[in-house]
């Protein structure tokens, strides 16, 4: 299977600059993003230097990210009948021959260690009593792992609790600033070549506008894109800025056509669509078609608790037999006392729309929710840029190979957060100041100015990606993707826009073109890809798709 390197002409800046333009501020360590893993990196870096100056850069208030919506939980060997080695199993098993398994024993060996640390940061995980009476922490299982190992709070909460904890943290450490409301426009990046290095990022904010911020050490922290498509768990920051600005500096990026599609999503007509965890089914909750049949036996022997690839394409399926427009969670079967206990929030969503979750079925259907593929990471988050960093969601660290074991991701995200925010802070430390503006001017062609309707192209978008590059895949469906987004690309992309709404949709066109074009090259179906053309896995080796910037 040729799956060779590929590489996608894109202009270098979305906006033109000029450095006696635009103010300059300068820091040790900046860290792009404020969810789990760009907050567990700020820890990093304060603790291997507290001398060091570290800027953390929050594109909306520190609050919103994709780390506050995760519902399920963390996982970790915490169960004295599990071990290492069942975990890195699960994990190998969901990754369908793309994981890289020296990463998956470190990510899983720093599991328990990483949770106790959230627990040392004040996160009140769900406890129970041994049999001694002794309090513990709870542990559920969800599918694809084959023990209890998910820690969860407040029921169905887990990272909005975990997230709180580390943002209480962080503020009380006094060598870190933290800017809200601020948006990433480009990496920037000083010498040529092979020669090239990130110097830190333009920013933009409504307050301050455009700033240079130069920095010795960047790691990027930004999280997926799944506003790409209509249906999505994600919410409205995860455009994929990450992944394009890193692209557009010349970073490699592997896998992109990797997007995981959570089985699962609330399906009310006219509602904002909301996750309904993992653990829902971990807990013994069935899926049901339109009649009310049980239909996962069709599909898997492990019914409801297979992975998140297979439940989703099978839900598709019946979907699209049955011309209904969702499929069915029923909990009625379970007892309404663990109901109301282990899921609380979904409770309460479910209940503004008139349904009553212990008796009442749940419409749902499968939603984009989980950005595999990204920027390529070693196991310290170095990036092939030198000077660039990153960890969690815009990386591919080799972790979650062709499709992510639940609860791994939040887990990531405080691995390679940590690792990487070490890393970034030991090459800051080493390295004398130098305030100095460097003389770096961007390369954009002259701006067009037709009017445009940069909301109705974004539904154009989320429509195309949804139909010609979602759960399902094939060659003509991927072709006609390209050529209708390298179209919008021609005129929106040659847009000199003044506000994140217009460097959103840049983004967005960008990261679609990469994962149509990763899509194209994966001529074979593995994990969350399938192919409808191509049905089965290579027989050969799993290999990656790797891009960069022509």
């Amino acid at each position: 299977m040729p799956l060779a390197e590929l590489s996608l002409a894109s202009p270098r800046h979305l906006v033109r600059f000029h450095p006696k333009r635009v103010p300059h501020m300068f820091t040790d360590v900046l860290i792009l993003g404020a969810g789990i893993a760009g907050i567990r990196a700020a820890l990093a870096a304060r603790a291997v230097d507290p001398s060091l100056e570290t800027v953390v850069i929050s594109k909306n208030e520190l609050r919103e990210s994709n780390s506050a919506y995760a519902q399920g939980g963390i996982a970790g060997v915490l169960d004295p009948e599990d071990d290492f080695a069942h975990h890195a199993a699960d994990t190998i098993a969901a990754g369908k021959g793309l994981c890289d398994a020296a990463v998956v024993d470190l990510v899983i060996r720093e599991a328990p260690q990483r949770i106790e640390e959230l627990v040392e940061y004040g996160a009140d995980f769900d406890r129970v009593a041994d049999q001694h009476g002794v309090s513990q922490l709870a542990l559920t299982r969800e599918g694809g792992h084959s023990h209890r190992r998910i820690v969860h709070a407040l029921g169905d909460a887990t990272g909005w609790e975990v997230m709180r904890a580390m943002r209480k943290r962080v503020r009380s450490a006094d060598s870190v600033q933290l800017w809200e409301q601020t948006f990433l426009i480009d990496l920037l990046t000083v010498g040529e070549g092979a020669d090239a290095r990130c110097a830190g990022a333009l920013v933009w904010s409504p307050t301050h506008g455009k700033t240079f911020v130069w920095a010795k050490s960047t790691v990027l922290c930004t999280g997926g894109l799944g506003r790409l498509f209509r249906e999505t768990t994600n919410p409205d920051i995860a455009t994929g800025d990450g992944h394009a600005a890193a692209f557009r500096a010349g970073a490699q990026l592997r896998d992109m056509e990797f997007m995981q599609f959570h089985p699962t999503v609330l399906y009310i007509a006219g509602g904002a669509r909301h996750l309904i965890s993992e653990a829902v089914r971990g807990e013994g909750a069935h899926l049901l078609d339109a009649d009310g049949r049980r239909f996962m036996g069709d599909y898997s022997e492990a019914l409801e608790l297979a992975p998140r690839d297979e439940v989703s394409r099978a839900i598709t399926d019946v979907m699209e037999k049955s011309g209904h427009p969702c499929v069915y969670l029923s909990l009625a079967h379970l007892d309404p006392a663990l109901v109301a206990e282990r899921f609380p929030n979904i409770g309460q969503t479910c209940k503004r729309f008139g349904l009553d979750i212990s008796k009442d079925r749940i419409p749902v259907r499968p939603g984009a929710h989980y950005m595999i593929g990204g920027v390529t990471t070693d196991l310290e988050g170095a990036t092939t840029l030198p000077g660039l960093w990153s960890a969690g969601e815009s990386t591919s660290s080799g972790l979650h190979g062709a499709n992510r074991l639940a609860s791994n991701s939040l887990l990531e995200g405080l691995v390679f957060g940590k690792r990487a925010g070490e890393a970034a802070a030991q090459s800051a430390s080493g390295r004398g100041d130098e305030f100095c503006a460097r003389t770096l001017e961007a390369d954009r062609p002259a701006p067009q100015h037709e009017p445009l309707d940069v909301e109705d192209l974004r539904r154009s978008l989320a429509s195309l990606m949804t139909r010609r590059v979602g759960i399902s895949r094939d060659a003509a469906g991927l072709s006609d993707a390209g050529r209708q987004v390298d179209f919008w690309a021609k005129f929106a992309g040659t847009q000199e826009f003044s506000e994140p709404a217009g460097w959103e949709l840049q983004n967005m066109l960008l990261a679609a073109r990469l994962m149509a074009a990763a899509a194209s090259a994966r001529q074979e179906s593995r994990g969350v890809h399938f192919r409808s053309d191509y049905p089965d896995p290579h027989p050969g080796a799993g290999r990656h798709v790797t891009l960069r910037r022509e």
